[in-house]
């Protein structure tokens, strides 16, 4: 596992609909990895190996994150802003923030009052972004509105392999989707794996559908994080018994392909490797609901990391949990075969 590219990866803004930057360093970063890297019109970047066989497994993990879009400037030369994606507004005020313009990043910090603070409804609306201009042309001279803003955070290592950062969702499932295609090219895979870094799933999906329409998968498998119960305040009915260091989960739903998850267990059994499980009734929130209904249809498994403090500005996973993932992926894509049969009956 290259721990330098996924610190690179964590410390490179791509927010929403402006993945660009990270996708290219993606594209980069996985030239002579495997058999072939392309990209496409929306910037997602995939990554393939023996990509004229038949039998195709497609892993996605999303590279876009969550935050903010200016919209307007006062006349005092502060910031209004929208939201990108499910954004948790009330970690905002006070924070230092960063601003990506054309000219690059101008730093900010979001204006906090002592109505803000009492206010237990705050909308994203009520956000106002301090540049330090001082007139509303001052600050139009180097920003427009739909430039993007993040908390100005990026990661830090933590006890017992952990690590915190801004927007881990998603980008590990990024980064682990990458290294298990490169690493199950070094297993012997056989059949068609291709690796997927998607943009757009925190507002529109497009990624997923661009991809998956394009690759035309027989099997597809989304790589995210989900909710752990291993902290205060949580309830363990919604999240399930799920911990921060004890393995990848597996997805038990009513849209996921039971003979898939089958397969991603017996895979994490020749790895050693403990896996948890978690239910979710209904849609899964991931890629994995667009890919599923893609093309003719194409059967779909989840695959996430143990994720504290989702959506905040310091997420937290565990280095081991990214590392069993890789291999957990890897000898799925080793075990796949063309003559694997997919039916029920």
């Amino acid at each position: 596992m290259d721990k330098n590219f996924l610190y690179e990866m964590l410390t490179t803004s791509s927010v929403s609909g402006n993945e660009q930057e990270l996708e290219h360093k993606i594209y980069d970063y996985m030239q002579g990895k495997v058999d072939r890297v392309t990209t496409d019109e929306m910037a997602n970047v995939y990554a393939a190996v023996n990509p004229d066989a038949g039998f195709k497994v497609l892993l996605t993990g999303h590279a876009d994150e969550i935050g903010l879009m200016v919209t307007a400037v006062t006349g005092e030369g502060m910031l209004k802003v929208t939201k990108i994606g499910g954004i948790p507004v009330g970690c905002y005020p006070g924070h230092k923030v960063r601003v990506y313009t054309q000219e690059g990043v101008l730093y900010g910090t979001v204006v906090r009052t002592a109505s803000i603070a009492k206010n237990k409804e705050l909308q994203a609306s009520d956000l106002t972004v301090d540049i330090g201009a001082t007139s509303k042309e001052d600050a139009l001279s180097h920003v427009r509105l739909g430039d993007t803003i993040t908390f100005d955070t990026d990661y830090r290592e933590m006890l017992n392999d952990c690590i915190t950062g801004r927007a881990l969702d998603d980008r590990v499932g990024a980064f682990i989707v990458m290294q298990a295609v490169a690493k199950a090219k070094e297993m012997g895979c056989n059949i068609g794996a291709y690796a997927a870094s998607t943009t757009g799933e925190e507002t529109t999906m497009n990624g997923a559908y661009f991809t998956a329409s394009r690759v035309k998968p027989n099997i597809a498998i989304a790589v995210d994080v989900t909710y752990t119960s291993d902290y205060p305040g949580v309830d363990i009915a919604s999240t399930g018994d799920i911990q921060i260091g004890k393995g990848p989960v597996i997805c038990n739903n009513p849209s996921i392909h039971k003979i898939v998850n089958e397969k991603l267990a017996e895979a994490a059994k020749k790895q050693g490797i403990e896996v948890q499980w978690e239910a979710a009734n209904g849609r899964t929130g991931t890629d994995g609901d667009v890919m599923h209904k893609s093309g003719i249809g194409v059967p779909f498994a989840l695959v996430s990391i143990p994720l504290r403090y989702m959506h905040c500005p310091g997420e937290m996973v565990s280095l081991q949990d990214v590392d069993a993932c890789i291999r957990l992926l890897a000898q799925f894509l080793c075990d796949c075969s063309e003559d694997m049969n997919l039916k029920y009956f």
